[in-house]
């Protein structure tokens, strides 16, 4: 059966209250099962301090600018996080926040709801507490989601997955949020996993992967694949682009993830340059949906939207590789008693 069709099944199946479909069964689900516990023990050690808190506001060189700043919300596992780096600015959200505001010359407004080792099922408490928390900013403009990798690990059905996953969206665009989501990344370039869990991890990660995309993309939210990027690139460089667990990315690998995120991020609040988008839109392809999940799923840093047609959604998609520019320098400002409030508040645990 096709990437495409497994993944159009497993969305269908989310959407109408299935199980999920699995690839594996039996003898064959115990040795995974196993292997994947060893792999989560070795991996873990290292990883015992918190992240960095990151919220504040950044871009403070352009204070003056009108109107307010861009409200920006992280959502997701470790890697929405940050987990492995030691600096604020290193972690994809201040990455994120610092390159908006450079691309728009306007100042950005960083929140954090991602808990690290979360699953798919945590995002309804992360979305209750971004949009209903007393004392909260406004509605973020944009929200990034990462996530997917602990529900690999965690054995969830991945219909299960993606159906916590819409449930999300649904509620951050009724909310008028736009969505940007980095879909599961490729734990089989992870160094400490060996095989056959290598090449069944890359193969289940890039089924959710897809999966994922198609129920955001139809919810009118957006994706770029996470995956394929982390994958050769990681693969090819892994004491560069990990951390010192050997499974999380190091402040490299972060910045890897962030230039591919930050076109769509600014793209999705009108503040990615005319010229680029006419450049994006030469490059963009026209496919059915979940034809353009497949495709992205296994090809690094690819946008995916939904096309619209006479003003309704389409049941046909977008596909885009942008240019991805060169990162800001960290540039931000904190709110002490913010900064302090968040690190007494986060509960962290290793993913």
């Amino acid at each position: 059966m096709s990437r495409a069709r497994v993944a159009r099944r497993i969305a269908t199946a989310a959407a109408y209250g299935g199980g999920g479909l699995g690839l594996l069964g039996g003898a064959a689900a115990g040795l995974v099962l196993t292997e994947v516990r060893y792999t989560r023990w070795r991996v873990g050690k290292g990883t015992e301090e918190d992240p960095p808190v990151a919220e504040g506001i950044y871009g403070t060189a352009f204070a003056a600018a009108p109107g307010p700043p861009w409200r920006l919300a992280m959502l997701g596992d470790s890697t929405a996080v940050g987990l492995g780096v030691r600096r604020a600015g290193q972690t994809p959200g201040a990455l994120l926040a610092s390159g908006l505001a450079a691309v728009s010359e306007r100042p950005v407004e960083l929140h954090s709801v991602a808990l690290s080792g979360a699953e798919s099922s945590d995002l309804e408490r992360q979305v209750s507490l971004l949009l209903t928390e007393p004392g909260r900013a406004p509605v973020p403009d944009v929200c990034v989601i990462i996530i997917g990798a602990n529900d690999i690990t965690g054995r969830v059905p991945p219909a299960r997955s993606v159906k916590y996953l819409a449930e999300a969206v649904a509620r951050l665009r009724t909310a008028g949020c736009q969505v940007v989501v980095g879909t599961c990344p490729d734990l089989g370039s992870v160094e400490p996993i060996g095989q056959p869990l290598r090449w069944i991890a890359r193969r289940l990660c890039r089924q959710l992967a897809a999966a994922q995309t198609i129920a955001v993309v139809e919810l009118g939210g957006r994706t770029v694949s996470l995956g394929a990027l982390l994958g050769p690139e990681f693969a090819a460089n892994p004491r560069e682009l990990f951390g010192p667990d050997r499974y999380h990315p190091s402040a490299e690998g972060y910045a890897t993830a962030a230039m591919a995120l930050l076109p769509t991020v600014c793209d999705a609040v009108a503040a990615w340059p005319a010229e680029e988008r006419a450049e994006a839109r030469r490059r963009e392809r026209l496919l059915p949906v979940a034809a353009a999940a497949a495709r992205a799923a296994s090809e690094s840093g690819t946008e995916v939207s939904a096309a619209d047609s006479g003003g309704r959604r389409a049941p046909w998609a977008l596909m885009r590789r942008r240019r991805r520019r060169p990162l800001p320098e960290e540039e931000r400002h904190h709110d002490e008693g913010r900064h302090e409030e968040g690190q007494q508040d986060r509960e962290m645990t290793p993913m």
